[in-house]
Order: structure tokens, then sequence, then C-alpha cells
């Protein structure tokens, strides 16, 4: 028995050493267990072949009896186009690149791979992408085009996600392409970024290929939005979307170095004067959908599109759908014609805490992202 250990020892010395495991930097952020999720397949790639066939016939019906949005225009975009102005064999697109100015759990490292839809069946008139989204200027894309494109995102930008803005009167198309896009080899979340003006049936057709739901909910009174959204029907509509959402993904979870993976990541938007509606908004998101919401409480508003433009001046005419009448020299919109005070925002912030949430988008002070 000595003779073999002496043996064996002579052997391992002779070998060579063993090599180490690769380093793989990670910073763990505190994030709870219970939202890490360091392993996650998108929901996309989990579909069956026979799901997957149903999505994409159900994409072709909406197209031709289009219920995607509250609107129900009902018309067959294949010969004709509703409120939207889109067709049915491609979207609009503005804008396809990285993008850094989304929030830092969504743009990671090396961004997040966004997609700016042209045009939007809302009308918002303090909307800081007008340019984009009450026009439609862009490109045709067909699905298997934005299939394509999602790759290259994937591939050459290394982004994080492929981030879907202002999609909710093109989810047939994208839809398909990102059923094509699986086929292709794509591997990365999908985001679903809305103003939560989305039919139950478009949410529908979306459950199984979104990961990530990125809703606004902008007013509380539909008088309000009627006057700034042009949707008098907007809050009853956002409420059932977001419940919808929240139903589908949940909470927001993150890998442990702090990139969002799944779950829904509520935004609100404080505006001048409006911060009573905003603290409605975060009762009820407390109450009616989760304490454990994971929230951005917005404070960068800033006047643009329509607010703060003169007034046409029409004789004998109310010039604007909701009943002002023009004036010389008089702005449109003007209780809203400025920046958000601090303690407006503060005040939603201080609601948000005061009904329960406590999972808040905000800066962190050593650095990092925003959980």
């Amino acid at each position: 028995m000595a003779t073999l250990t002496r043996s064996l020892r002579h052997l391992t010395k002779l070998l060579p050493p063993p090599t180490p495991a690769p380093y793989t930097p990670k910073r763990h952020l505190g994030i709870p267990p219970a939202y890490l999720l360091d392993d996650y397949i998108p929901r996309y790639q989990l579909l069956t072949s026979i799901e997957a066939s149903k999505k994409r016939s159900l994409a072709y019906a909406h197209l031709q009896n289009c219920n995607l949005c509250p609107r129900l225009c009902g018309v067959n975009r294949y010969h004709e186009t509703g409120t939207c102005m889109i067709g049915a064999e491609t979207a609009k697109v503005n804008v396809i690149a990285p993008h850094r100015g989304e929030e830092p759990c969504i743009q990671g490292y090396h961004g997040s791979g966004a997609v700016f839809f042209s045009g939007c069946n809302m009308r918002c008139v303090f909307c800081q992408n007008h340019d984009i989204s009450h026009t439609l200027a862009g490109h045709d894309l067909t699905p298997s085009d934005l299939a394509t494109w999602y790759l290259q995102l994937q591939n050459l930008g290394s982004v994080h996600n492929i981030n879907l803005i202002t999609p909710e009167h093109v989810v047939p198309q994208v839809a398909l392409s990102i059923l094509e896009a699986r086929d292709m080899g794509l591997k990365i979340p999908i985001i679903y970024n809305t103003s939560s003006f989305d039919s139950l049936d478009s949410l529908h057709l979306m459950d199984g290929l979104v990961d990530i739901y990125l809703p606004d909910f902008k007013v509380w009174h539909a008088s309000t939005a009627k006057r700034l959204l042009k949707a008098e029907e907007y809050v009853e509509t956002a409420k059932e979307s977001i419940k919808a959402m929240w139903a589908q993904v949940g909470d927001l979870c993150f890998t442990s170095d702090g990139i969002a993976q799944k779950g829904v990541l509520l935004r609100h938007l404080v505006m001048p004067g409006l911060e009573e509606e905003g603290k409605e908004i975060m009762r009820w998101l407390s109450r009616e959908v989760s304490r454990d919401l994971y929230v951005h409480v917005m404070e960068q508003y800033r006047p643009d599109a329509y607010v703060g433009r003169k007034k046409r001046r029409v004789e004998g005419k109310e010039g604007e759908a909701d009943g002002e009448r023009e004036g010389k020299g008089e702005v449109r919109y003007k209780e809203i014609n400025r920046a958000v005070r601090e303690e407006e925002w503060g005040s939603v912030r201080e609601a948000a805490v005061e009904a329960g949430l406590w999972r808040f988008c905000e800066v962190n002070e050593k650095g990092g992202f925003h959980l």
C-alpha cells in the first residue's frame, strides 16, 4: 500500500496543473432572490410549432377585420386603412438602432435594440416623439425585413433585447416578425413598449411572444384623456391592458447584474398640475395589480408637440375639438406648457410609497443600474 501511494504521488507531480475555470465578472446588486432570472429562455422560444401556427393565423385574421386597439376600425387592412393609416403587408418604421435612452435595466451595457414604429393610435398633444408617432415618415418593412433587423441588432449590435416602441397599431406584423426571427436564431427578450391603449385581443395575440411589457399609464380622468390624449376611453382601456400584461408575465425580474429579463415595468410621466391624477394611478396599481410592481415615476416631462403653439384663428368657429376658442396671441394647452416642479414629482412618488409600492426605478448612488 505504501508503494502504491508513493507511485500515485510521483505520477501526480508529472501531470500538468489543472486549467482554472474562466472567470466571468458579475455585479451582484442585492436583488431579492424572487426576482432573479440568470438562466432565462425567452417565451417565444418555448412555443410549440402548433402554437406558432395558431399565432400566425390569428395575426392574418386581425388584419382582415382590424380590432387591434380600442378604435375598433373593423377595416380589412389589405384593402383600406383605419385611424392609424397603416396597411397589412408592411409596418412603417422610422428608426432601428441600439438605444441608450431607456431605463438602465433595459439598456444595460450595450443598449436596447430599439425599433421605433411610425404612426400611433393616439394623438397625445404633448408627445415627445411626435415627429415619429404623429407622422408616417419612415420605411416600409415586411415582417421578414423586421426579423432580419432583429438578428442584426442581436448579432452585430450585441443588444440585450428587442424593444418594440409604439407597436399597438402593427401588432400582427410584429407577431409575424418575432415568429420568423425565432426560426432565424433570435434568442434575446422581446419588449412591448406601449401607451397601454391596447385591446385585449391584441394582447392575447402577443401572449407568449413578449417577455417584458413596458406600459405607460398617463392620466386618471376621462376628461383629461379626452383633452390631452384625444382618447376619452383611454383610462378604462389602460386599466384592463395593464392587468392583462401583468397576468402574462408578472413582476419584473433581472439577471444578477441587473438586466431585465421578464415582467412589467410601469411608467408614469408626472405632468404639471396633474399630480393628483398620478397619485390615483399609484394607488390603483398597488391595489389592483401588484405591490411588487416595478414602477418608474418619471420627471422628464418637457412641453412638445402641440403644447405651447399659437392657436389658429378660425372666424366664427371653435378652433379646437375640445371646445377651446381661438384667441390672438394665446397658446394651446397653456396649463401644461411648463416643466414639472420637483415637489409635484415628489408628491406622486410619496403617494406610491404610501400605497405600498416599493420597487422603483431610481438612480443608484453607488453607480450601476436603477434597481
